[in-house]
């Protein structure tokens, strides 16, 4: 299994990915509808039949919703929030696939056991943040978020085209932009009662183990 054949099935599964995707979710938006279908599609031309489920379960999809109506609220951009979330379940999903068709190798596995542990971290830095006022520390957050970035385009470096490269890059941009991250701490912030949906899933997903 060459870079080459990597290439030609990332190309076909960002082509695939395009047209599984509505173009238009509205605010009835469900990530893990979105994520079904895109799923579905792609699944259905690949060899391993046995991998057509679900790789997002309904905690993660609250999460993906939740971001969905922050990044709406925060941006007062509908399509800048839907390409945000749609970009998170694209890479979500492409990963997905390559471990379950044992694509990666040993040393992949454990740049992966790093990026489990590093976004691990993340999360729980999250959580405390917004349940204990002011402790708030942008450099810290910002640089494991890096981090975390850094380790994630190590994993797929080898496997995922330039274009799906680029997605984690917007993905991250947007959740390290200083503006951002200064509002949703902020202990006035408007946007709080939806931080506030995504920290409670978040500490369910530790609970069962899905973090």
């Amino acid at each position: 299994w060459t870079r080459s054949n990597h290439e030609t099935v990332t190309r076909q599964m960002d082509k695939r990915m395009r047209n599984a995707v509505p173009k238009r979710m509205g605010d009835s938006f469900r990530a893990r509808d979105i994520s079904l279908k895109a799923q579905k599609k792609l699944l259905s031309k690949m060899s391993n039949k046995t991998m057509a489920k679900n790789f997002i379960d309904d905690t993660l999809a609250s999460i993906l919703d939740n971001m969905y109506s922050l990044a709406k609220a925060y941006t007062g951009n509908k399509k800048e929030a839907e390409k945000l979330v749609k970009n998170i379940i694209k890479i979500v999903v492409k990963i997905n696939i390559l471990y379950r068709n044992e694509q990666f190798s040993q040393e992949d596995l454990r740049v992966a056991n790093q990026l489990r542990h590093k976004f691990t971290t993340i999360v729980k830095t999250i959580i405390s943040f917004f349940e204990v006022d002011f402790t708030f520390d942008k450099a810290f957050l910002t640089k494991n978020i890096n981090d975390c970035r850094g380790l994630l385009k190590q994993l797929v470096g080898n496997h995922l085209t330039d274009k799906s490269i680029g997605r984690i890059d917007h993905v991250l941009d947007f959740f390290t932009e200083a503006a951002f991250l200064e509002e949703m701490f902020r202990p006035e912030s408007p946007h709080r009662p939806t931080l506030q949906t995504i920290i409670d899933d978040m500490s369910k997903a530790f609970d069962e183990g899905g973090i």
